[in-house]
């Protein structure tokens, strides 16, 4: 699948069917036709042609209900409007190939304007399982999100914010461009996943540097990342700098489970190098200095 493919495939009156179905989502998930042609304002003969070039590309559904036709948007439709939309704002100018795959999200490569090399993270909240988002997710627990569309927007807007003032510390995320809707555009970073265990020249400094991050999330930003683990820490090839990703789940440092999360990510980080780096850091003291902000010195 090719997003830059499928989004130079689309024309004005594409996009104005996208953007009525989105526009519906609030208060329905799948269309009737003639809702459709009412609101884009596409006579039907030319409504149906779009609509079907449109399923042919993943980008809508159907379903028949109650023995009418219907219509929905896809996640992939839903990126093409965000692609659109990013485009328009002149943050993302190509998108190429998918260099990434997480239970919650995909990345692609992308350009911005002048040529700048791009991550583009489109969020998918909820694709696997409604019932265990809603269960891990405080955020989701407590408003009433009526769609995984809304919780994948909310959660990319979070992301974004949330590296957006972490990086104003000087914190190891990546540099974030923009977002939309459930897309997240950050600076790409040319390294190695921290789970493919790289070889690293001073295990101990690249450790040092992400519980600096953890320090500076907790008592500059005032959140814990809540979910850290080799899989969202990406090691820069050039110095060993690692950057932490993957942010939409942060909780505040109020939060009740606050600590417990934050315990969580330290010892599990902590275990993982000792395990595979051969350091010898323990993880309580790791904790504590943590708390102490003894990391920010």
């Amino acid at each position: 699948m090719n997003l830059g493919l499928i989004y130079k495939s689309l024309m004005e009156d594409d996009f104005k069917v996208l953007h009525t179905l989105e526009k519906h989502l609030v208060n329905r998930e799948y269309v009737p036709l003639q809702l459709i042609e009412k609101t884009s304002g596409i006579h039907e003969e030319k409504l149906q042609l779009i609509v079907k070039k449109l399923q042919g590309l993943n980008l809508v559904r159907s379903e028949t209900i109650t023995g009418e036709k219907m219509f929905r948007l896809t996640y992939l439709g839903y990126d093409m409007l965000a692609i659109r939309a990013l485009a328009k704002s002149n943050m993302l100018e190509a998108i190429g190939d998918r260099i990434g795959v997480g239970k919650e999200s995909e990345i692609y490569m992308g350009l911005a304007p002048g040529g700048t090399q791009v991550a583009v993270k489109f969020l998918r909240i909820g694709r696997t399982s409604f019932r265990q988002t809603v269960r891990v997710r405080a955020w989701v627990r407590n408003k009433p999100f009526s769609t995984w569309y809304e919780q994948s927007k909310i959660a990319a807007e979070r992301e974004f914010k949330a590296i957006k003032e972490l990086i104003s510390y000087k914190a190891y995320v990546p540099n974030p461009i923009g977002y939309n809707r459930h897309v997240v555009v950050v600076e790409y970073i040319d390294g190695t996943e921290l789970y493919t265990r790289p070889f690293l020249e001073d295990p101990d400094k690249v450790l040092e540097k992400i519980l600096f991050t953890l320090t500076l999330a907790l008592h500059r930003a005032g959140i814990v990342h809540g979910d850290l683990s080799e899989y969202n820490v990406i090691v820069r090839r050039s110095n060993e700098d690692p950057f932490i990703i993957d942010w939409p789940q942060y909780v505040y440092k109020d939060d009740p489970s606050a600590i417990d999360l934050l315990k969580r990510d330290i010892y599990y980080i902590v275990k993982f190098f000792n395990k595979v780096y051969g350091t010898l850091l323990d993880p309580e003291s790791a904790f504590d200095k943590v708390l102490k902000g003894v990391f920010l010195n």
